[in-house]
């Protein structure tokens, strides 16, 4: 079985909290990563997505198998050609983030098989950062965010998550939350993000 495995990282100029919070807002993704057409909340950890990639349209399901605020979100597909992949966030200092992806897949079909081979995945993994760093710094904000947490599988609390999909945290231009809303900004301590190097994940490509 042929294997890739893309890593990319890149500096934004915004707080970690705003990198984070920016990134689990899934359906903004069409709006800086290349290829996606659509993709819908189904519930709290599973994503439904619309792809177009050198003209072949897919549709596939996603699940968040591991979020940590600031510090992580990791995911694998659910069906189709398999990939799974992590993207992590160190601080750097107050207004600067190193965001870091980490993706392994493996290509289906002879279009993906050769655009792998030619580097295609690679350079729209690198573009589709360049486009987050534009996207995020241009608006100096989050659109929004969700600062719940998801146990990877196995973890003590996995089976207690959310069966509904997460409510929005506003950004800064948003109406106020109403209180005690889970994610409302000011309603807990976040904790630091501990240093850390990102893992290796398993995968497989569908645009993610």
């Amino acid at each position: 079985m042929l294997v890739t495995t893309v890593q990319h990282s890149i500096d934004v100029d915004v707080p970690v909290r705003t990198a984070y919070n920016q990134w689990t807002q899934f359906r903004e993704f069409p709006r800086f990563m290349s290829g996606v057409e659509r993709i819908d909340q189904i519930n709290a950890t599973h994503t439904h997505w619309v792809t177009k990639i050198a003209g072949v349209t897919r549709e596939f399901d996603a699940e968040i198998t591991e979020q940590r605020p600031d510090e992580r979100v990791a995911w694998k597909t659910v069906d189709g050609p398999h990939q799974a992949g992590v993207v992590t966030f160190h601080r750097l200092d107050d207004v600067h983030t190193r965001v870091m992806f980490q993706m392994e897949f493996d290509p289906d079909g002879l279009v993906e098989t050769v655009g792998d081979k030619l580097g295609f995945v690679r350079g729209r993994t690198k573009g589709d950062l360049e486009h987050f760093k534009t996207f995020v710094e241009e608006r100096g904000q989050e659109t929004g965010g969700w600062r719940g947490e998801v146990e990877p599988p196995g973890s003590h609390g996995s089976a207690d998550l959310p069966q509904t999909p997460p409510p929005p945290y506003p950004g800064p231009d948003a109406m106020p939350p109403t209180p005690g809303r889970t994610g409302a900004p000011g309603g807990g301590h976040i904790p630091p993000p501990r240093p850390q190097a990102p893992p290796t994940v398993g995968g497989g490509t569908q645009g993610y």
